[in-house]
């Protein structure tokens, strides 16, 4: 089964050019429609190691430090 896009159509690079919709870098995003499938769940695993770094160190405003 054919790897689909991670986007979700809401596009913001942070300053390490991390789309912080989908947590692609900019890069990923560029290549993904060239990428194989394989390249693609690597693409992937990534995404997902970043949104949970992302989470970690994200606060809501009111948020205790």
């Amino acid at each position: 089964m054919p790897v689909g896009s991670p986007c979700v159509r809401n596009c913001c690079l942070n300053e390490e050019d991390i789309c912080l919709g989908c947590f692609r870098s900019l890069d990923e995003i560029i290549h993904w429609s060239e990428s194989t499938d394989a390249e693609r769940r690597t693409i992937l695993a990534s995404t997902e190691q970043r949104r949970q770094a992302h989470r970690y160190t994200w606060k809501r405003p009111g948020e205790a430090e």
